[in-house]
């Protein structure tokens, strides 16, 4: 069972520490693995939060989710307005809720809540049909869980163990990264999928005709992830490495990169990407806003890369980028 916040990793409170397994930064959100645990009929209480601020609502969300789940937390949900927030009644303390809203870390920024109590459910179906929703990218592309009904007429169907989530929004930067790589003709290429989290880049690279693919992931958990995933999805001769930077110099030269992470991994890891490129190769990045583009494009130039085009999905945004 999982789930996920942006941006910080915490323990819910509601999760025994025996029961915890790992966490791992995957698509901009902290995927946290735990036991499977019986949530059946527990009362939840709901709670609304909107604010009065000239900062975007996507940012508040990521930093008031990461602020919430210190306190028991579970879930979330984004919406135009602000975050729904989901704690167990067992768990909800309005004394501590209201210090970490005065303790807020964002400055101009007014919350305000409502709250009520949601009547009791299985919370385990709930979140497996509220969160691990299918990703469709045209009818190119579905990436769906085993649970989830085959849904034909798709180029590629990737299946994602649902121990695996995506996060709790639409997805943004796995689509587009997805997107990117259904425009590229793929047979016989080298591709590395940088921080491949659940392999799902690599998977798919794989179905189009990739040569070698690598993945690398610094997570041990991710690691074990992956391989899984490559198995559910027969692809099997994709080459998985645990570690981080490190391992590129390892892993040889490459004629596509991709690398879906989070801007200050990216702008430390970019020079490191540079050194595996072949001539000529591709370098895609996501994992972060639009805002964050220029001070990605000046660390490429410093390594002689040169920004190519962008898209964006709800202000997230994916860069193409080549070696000359």
């Amino acid at each position: 069972m999982t789930f996920a916040v942006k941006g910080k990793a915490f323990r819910p409170y509601s999760i025994p520490k025996n029961d915890f397994i790992s966490y791992v930064f995957d698509n901009n959100y902290y995927i946290c693995q735990y036991k499977q645990v019986k949530q059946k009929d527990m009362n939840y209480y709901e709670l609304t939060f909107t604010y009065d601020s000239p900062i975007e609502t996507s940012i508040i969300n990521d930093v008031l989710a990461a602020e919430l789940g210190e306190i028991g937390f579970e879930s979330f949900t984004e919406n135009e307005s602000g975050l729904l927030g989901y704690i167990s009644d067992q768990l909800y303390n309005v004394k501590s809720l209201q210090e970490k809203l005065a303790a807020f870390p964002l400055e101009n920024v007014e919350i305000h809540y409502t709250e009520s109590l949601v009547e009791s459910k299985d919370w385990n179906e709930e979140w497996e049909k509220n969160y691990f929703k299918p990703i469709r990218i045209g009818k190119d592309c579905i990436i769906r869980a085993s649970f989830h009904e085959h849904e034909p007429g798709y180029t590629y169907n990737i299946i994602i163990d649902p121990k695996m989530a995506f996060g709790t929004g639409n997805h943004e930067t796995t689509y587009l990264m997805i997107s990117e790589m259904l425009k590229l003709d793929l047979a016989g290429k080298e591709l590395l999928d940088m921080g491949c989290g659940t392999a799902v880049l690599a998977i798919l690279a794989r179905m189009k005709g990739a040569g070698r693919v690598v993945a690398i992931d610094i997570d041990e958990w991710a690691y074990n992830n992956a391989l899984e995933n490559i198995r559910l999805n027969n692809t099997d001769d994709i080459q998985v490495a645990l570690g981080g930077a490190e391992q590129i110099a390892t892993a040889g030269q490459f004629d596509i990169v991709f690398a879906n992470i989070n801007r200050n991994i990216l702008l430390n890891d970019i020079r490191h990407y540079n050194d595996c490129m072949k001539p000529g190769a591709l370098l895609f990045m996501s994992g972060f806003y639009v805002q964050d583009i220029p001070a990605i494009e000046e660390e490429c130039k410093r390594n002689g890369l040169t920004l190519l085009s962008h898209t964006e999905k709800n202000n997230w945004v994916a860069v193409k980028v080549q070696k000359p």
